[in-house]
């Protein structure tokens, strides 16, 4: 009995000390690993942030990971059904991943065509593959890509989500349209950022008539419905313009409509933060005030900007995918999820082929996810909240 009393004192003992210890390491935490250490425990931001980074990873590596040029027609394979893959043939082997062979018909009555897989061809899926050349971000010639099969195109192909109404592989296009429809959320968001932060600072930190100008443009701006002035400056921009510039055109359109609320935010934190003893005694110091602002108030709410940063991006990613869905964004031959999302406003495809609209998935996807990592980074903005 002695014995077991003594176990307990030494195990109260020990956890003791690791609370103290636990507590001891919260006293000497930084900002930032206090803001860390709340993070982690949101466990759905941390899944988006991984779905995130996936995403990115693929927009980044698109050549790579596409099996196919997304121009590339398969004009036998026409809205065909996403390829089964199996690892199990018809007589009971396990193999590695393969796909059967697939064969056209037609339907006599409706001419709709058919596609049965046929089971005594096999084509074995090879990863790290050799097929179409292409230079990665525009510099190295390779022919490597993450998967593919060993026969040419015109013999068979592996669709993971089907094909289009003119054969073109659904997948190898929906990774290409990442790169544009995810990077104008980052290149657009910091663009409002920077406009937001001078303007909204400028406001909260001066006041007076350049505070009351500034604030009635943002009301300007923010009293005309959105949609309709985003049709009307994406419809302003000349059709016969490059894809490149109709890009960067777009992305600019959605940062001066979208800065208006990131200033009033940076205001607000101004208006409080400009009369702190901090700022004072950087003041006295004898600090310029360009100094003051960037070096002393925006840190002070860097971890808010992180937040609102992450909330902000899934609406340029909706509006550019609306945009280009209804034809005032981006148009073929460019490649983005609004782009692809076009083929839905065909009903013969939606019926006959209703993986034309995976590109909604991955937007709903991307915007939930940002959605989630935004949640969990406002929590971890202030960790000493409970």
């Amino acid at each position: 009995m002695a014995t077991d009393n003594s176990d307990l004192q030494v195990n109260g003992a020990l956890a003791a000390d690791e609370v103290a210890t636990s507590e001891e390491k919260v006293y000497v935490a930084t900002q930032w690993q206090l803001m860390w250490w709340k993070f982690r425990k949101h466990k759905m931001a941390n899944i988006a942030g991984v779905v995130l980074i996936l995403f990115y990873a693929v927009a980044l590596f698109a050549e790579f990971v596409a099996p196919y040029n997304p121009e590339q027609f398969f004009p036998q394979y026409k809205l065909s059904p996403p390829t089964s893959i199996h690892i199990r043939d018809t007589e009971g082997n396990w193999r590695l991943p393969f796909v059967y062979q697939t064969v056209r018909t037609r339907d006599p009555d409706t001419l709709r065509s058919i596609y049965t897989p046929d089971t005594s061809i096999i084509h074995p899926i090879e990863f790290f593959s050799r097929g179409g050349e292409y230079k990665l971000w525009g510099m190295f010639d390779t022919e490597m890509h993450l998967f593919g099969l060993a026969v040419p195109h015109s013999e068979m192909g592996v669709f993971l989500l089907g094909a289009d109404r003119m054969g073109r592989d659904l997948f190898s296009r929906l990774v290409y349209g990442a790169r544009i429809s995810l990077s104008i959320g980052l290149i657009g968001v910091f663009m409002s950022l920077t406009i937001g932060i001078l303007l909204g600072g400028i406001s909260g930190y001066y006041g007076g008539g350049v505070d009351n100008a500034i604030q009635r443009v943002i009301e300007f701006i923010r009293s005309i419905p959105t949609i309709p002035l985003w049709m009307a400056l994406s419809a302003a921009l000349p059709a016969d313009w490059p894809i490149l510039r109709v890009y960067f055109g777009i992305t600019v359109i959605l940062s001066l409509i979208s800065w208006t609320g990131m200033a009033r935010v940076i205001r607000g934190r101004f208006l409080a933060l400009r009369e702190e003893d901090f700022v004072m005694a950087a003041r006295l110091a004898g600090s310029s005030e360009f100094r003051v602002i960037w070096r002393h108030m925006v840190p002070s709410f860097l971890s808010h900007i992180i937040a609102s940063l992450t909330l902000s991006i899934p609406g340029m990613i909706l509006g550019e995918t609306g945009l280009s869905f209804i034809g005032l964004g981006l148009r073929a031959p460019a490649i983005s999820w609004g782009v692809l999302l076009q083929e839905s406003q065909n009903l013969r495809s939606v019926v006959l082929a209703p993986w034309v609209l995976l590109p909604g998935l991955a937007v709903v996807l991307s915007v939930l996810s940002f959605n989630f990592l935004g949640d969990g980074l406002r929590d971890a903005a202030d960790p000493y909240a409970r």
